[in-house]
């Protein structure tokens, strides 16, 4: 139906196993790399940014599209560092994951990164409007309050619960 860059839509025919048949829409993205980046206090770096569609100002992960054929990897650490002025030191995968199986592909794969450096540039004031280290348990609470709603913030807070 319409196809770009970043999203595909389109229309898949099924028919269930009990003979039930619709039309069901699909969308297709790029697969997505964020970060979740700790320091030695159990601290989280998130951005504060506003979203278009939702119409407010949340708290998230860095993170964005994989370029092609990119190293996930390398991806997300040039995410973290063009997001938020911070080199990570490590990358390790911490989970994958599916946000809208029942019609989107769009695979979210989440990295943790154990301490970052400071490279001394700002980031895009398109990109963020505030960059903070936030103790992990607080940014559990940030989630309670409904300060941070995106799915690959939320899963990458509770999984570091496990983790840290």
């Amino acid at each position: 139906m319409d196809e770009n860059r970043h999203i595909r839509l389109s229309t898949v025919d099924i028919t269930l196993p009990d003979g039930v048949s619709f039309t069901q829409y699909v969308v297709a993205m790029p697969t997505a790399a964020m970060t979740l980046v700790v320091n030695d206090q159990r601290e989280v770096l998130l951005m504060r940014r506003h979203r278009f569609i939702i119409d407010r100002w949340v708290w998230e992960l860095p993170g964005g599209y994989v370029d092609g054929a990119e190293d996930i990897h390398t991806a997300a650490a040039r995410e973290v560092e063009e997001e938020t002025g911070w080199r990570p030191r490590s990358m390790e995968h911490m989970v994958t994951f599916q946000p809208a199986i029942g019609s989107v592909d769009q695979p979210q794969i989440i990295h943790l990164a154990r301490g970052a450096d400071p490279t001394g540039t700002t980031p895009d004031v398109n990109e963020t409007q505030e960059i903070r280290w936030w103790p992990l348990e607080e940014a559990v609470d940030l989630i309670a309050r409904g300060e941070i709603v995106g799915a690959s913030t939320v899963v990458a807070v509770y999984r570091a619960l496990t983790l840290l």
